[in-house]
């Protein structure tokens, strides 16, 4: 039986994946078990026989890596399973875990057949210990807990194991309430002694104007604490299939590479809403770290991006509407927890986050529609006294292009013209900001880097099989000529890759930044699982859709930008250089390689990148900013490292307090006096446009890397070979 599978790959959001589309089908190796219960055992049809195997067949046919799931594969599924099950290893015994590895070698024959045990036994074990635990915590919480014992918590799962016996289990859950209950303790009397400050340093107001005495204080978050937990026990209890289902079946695919995924109906269309870019929310790309549900990244011009409070690698701990008490979505799906996150325009909710540095705090968040004009690129002339040289600068936040209305905006031509605004300026040479931009349409990937070189290779694709397809820039119109420095840093991903990769191999621009860029070089295609349905199984659709990896990039040097990222010429001390954040660090991540190199021309210029690395590194180590950055950042390692948390209420107090000063103290970011920003807008005299040009304006004054740059760029108009 010859499967056709004719698939549309799109551009995603979430991950920073290339766009593209084709109507080409693909074809499968004939597979015997593929459907076989479909065509020939129709009474025997379960809903879990026709997705595991569809998912199988597609799996096995289309992914990038051609990878089998067999018995081996299966052992690491069930890593990946037991980690989403109980991740913080606080509900399920060693002995527990031991019933549930029966099955470790059998996750390819449940996908098979659809007898899904291990689902029914996991469900079992969890319902068990949550009834025992929910007793206790009742229990232990109906009085006032001891704070002067000299003991602690270790908050890293990675460092417990799963305890051996009912005693133990209690025994980690009573240090977990204490934990709980101490820290709303400090964060109501930081907030009734006006200790919490916003993020330009101004005192907040409490949310009320009653003042509770300590007794008042314990009592009330341990009710809170007994709420919250009772929330999470019945939302465990109580979960839904498909939340089931997306435990088992993604625990399959993740074992292929970190950007696999099975889509249940639901999140298939939360997918689709994101793609059509009309949400109502707060603008924020979460995914699910274990437990945790963590920001990706944040829209431009969203709700979110507003408050400048929310930033990527922040834990979403609590979500309340407005002044309602908030919901504890530690352990919650991705999919309940957005639900709550999402609303109408206008609305109020509240999230209660964590920090990568430990800083917890509570943020507001009007609900509205993204400004998709946020999102396009911005630019301005830019100009640093004593100097006097204009530099230009161009901010690229994403490689937009709207793929169903070929007239409609697209990153390259608004590129275009900027360049065209800037060469008019008389600038002398130019910055192109790639931080944060996490990819977009591969088409604009190739036109950008084409607006700086006069023709050439620009990227190569590969699949899984046959040679690399080399995508060319054909236009020998060159739009900008002068010195170039492309910024980009760890969350630069897919497309932003691509364009600071071909510009560095032309040796067309410098690159600057942090260590490495993300090292996402691979294409994703979003597969509707119901168009491969027999029709006498039709009664199962809805089946969602399989984000699946089918393709890798390669630079024209024939090196992936897969894994490994891009390394910049000059590398400067970046605020998110403490996170393992990158491709590098996430399991099963597709590993670098290589192809061969094509033919290409450099540029005429050559830029001494020694003379240039010398004179920056010189200059970071002299300024302020910098000095103050990296004592951060070496800060926030050191609490990164530090997993166990006393619990005697007197340390407790001071180690918040400790990181509550030092975090207010970094915020204080000065702004540049000597930076002229120019507004290159058409109509300055739009109030709305001032008010956005002007918070543009303070951002890049505060912004060390943006004057260092510059410094860059005037070196570079000294220090060049011909």
């Amino acid at each position: 039986m010859k499967l056709k599978f004719s698939i549309l790959l799109l551009a995603l959001i979430t991950e920073g994946a290339i766009a593209q589309q084709t109507s080409t089908p693909l074809s499968s190796s004939d597979d015997p078990s593929l459907l076989r219960s479909m065509m020939d055992h129709k009474p025997q049809l379960t809903r879990e026989i026709v997705l595991g195997q569809i998912l199988r067949g597609v799996l096995e046919n289309m992914h990038f890596t051609g990878k089998e799931i067999n018995n081996d594969l299966s052992k690491n599924a069930f890593k990946i399973f037991l980690e989403r099950l109980d991740y913080g290893k606080q509900f399920l015994l060693e002995s527990d875990v031991k019933q549930l590895e029966k099955y470790r070698e059998n996750f390819d024959d449940m996908m098979s057949t659809g007898k899904l045990t291990i689902l029914d036994l996991s469900s079992e074990l969890m319902n068990k210990r949550i009834g025992q635990i929910e007793k206790f915590v009742e229990t232990y919480l109906s009085k006032p807990l001891d704070y002067s014992k000299k003991e602690s918590i270790e908050t890293d799962p990675k460092k417990r194991q799963f305890p051996k016996t009912e005693k133990e289990l209690f025994s980690y859950w009573e240090k977990s309430m204490k934990f709980e209950v101490l820290s709303r303790i400090v964060d109501k009397k930081e907030e009734q002694s006006g200790l919490v400050t916003d993020d330009k340093g101004n005192k907040k107001k409490p949310t009320s104007d009653k003042k509770l005495t300590d007794v008042e204080i314990e009592k009330d978050a341990r009710e809170k604490v007994l709420k919250s937990y009772k929330k999470i026990f019945s939302r465990v209890v109580n979960e839904k299939r498909s939340d089931k289902l997306d435990k088992f079946y993604n625990a399959i695919t993740k074992v292929f590479d970190p950007h696999t995924n099975y889509l249940v109906p639901e999140e298939k269309e939360d997918f689709d809403i994101d793609m059509s870019g009309k949400l109502e929310g707060i603008g924020a790309i979460l995914r699910e770290d274990n437990s945790y549900i963590k920001v990706e990244k944040i829209v431009p011009g969203s709700a979110s991006w507003k408050t400048k409070e929310v930033e990527p690698e922040d834990i979403i701990l609590k979500v309340a509407q407005g002044r309602e008490e908030p919901v504890d979505v530690v352990d919650m799906s991705l999919r309940d927890a957005v639900k709550l996150i999402r609303g109408k325009k206008g609305s109020e909710v509240r999230l209660t986050i964590k920090k990568p540095n430990g800083l917890i705090k509570v943020v507001p968040i009007i609900r509205d529609v993204v400004e998709i004009d946020e999102s396009y690129v911005k630019g301005s002339v830019l100009e640093l006294s004593p100097n006097k040289t204009k530099i230009g600068y161009i901010e690229i936040p994403k490689f937009y292009r709207d793929f169903n209305d070929r007239s409609g905006r697209n990153v390259t031509d608004d590129t275009r013209r900027e360049i065209e605004r800037l060469n008019k300026e008389g600038v002398d040479g130019l910055i192109l900001d790639l931080r944060n931009n996490g990819g977009g349409a591969l088409e604009d990937a190739r036109m950008i880097s084409g607006l700086f070189i006069e023709k050439g290779p620009i990227v190569q694709v590969k699949g899984l099989a046959g040679n690399p397809e080399i995508l060319t820039d054909t236009d020998p119109k060159v739009d900008f000529s002068k010195p170039t420095v492309v910024l980009i840093n760890r969350f630069a991903a897919s497309a932003s890759e691509i364009v600071a990769a071909a510009l560095q191999d032309y040796n067309r621009a410098v690159v600057v930044g942090g260590e490495f860029s993300h090292g996402k070089g691979t294409v994703q295609a979003v597969v509707d699982l119901d168009g491969y349905i027999s029709p006498m199984a039709k009664s199962f659709s809805p089946l969602g859709a399989l984000k699946m990896t089918i393709q890798k990039f390669y630079r024209v040097n024939g090196s992936s930008t897969q894994y490994k990222g891009v390394t910049p010429d000059i590398i400067l001390p970046d605020q998110f250089s403490h996170l393992e954040s990158g491709e590098k660090f996430l399991d099963y991540s597709i590993p670098w390689g290589e192809v061969k190199s094509v033919k290409y021309d450099k540029w005429k210029q050559k830029y001494d990148i020694k003379k240039l690395r010398a004179s920056s590194q010189e200059r970071v180590k002299n300024n302020k900013k910098f000095k103050q950055l990296l004592d951060s950042i070496k800060w926030y390692k050191e609490r990164k490292d530090k997993t166990s948390q006393s619990l005697l209420a007197i340390d407790f107090e001071k180690d918040r307090k400790l990181i509550r000063e030092r975090a207010e103290s970094y915020k204080k970011e000065e702004e540049n006096k000597e930076l002229l920003v120019k507004d290159l807008s058409i109509n300055t005299k739009d109030e709305a446009q001032k008010a956005k040009f002007e918070d543009f304006s303070k951002r890049l004054k505060k912004d060390a890397i943006i004057e260092e740059s510059m410094f860059i760029i005037n070196d570079m108009l000294k220090v060049t070979k011909f």
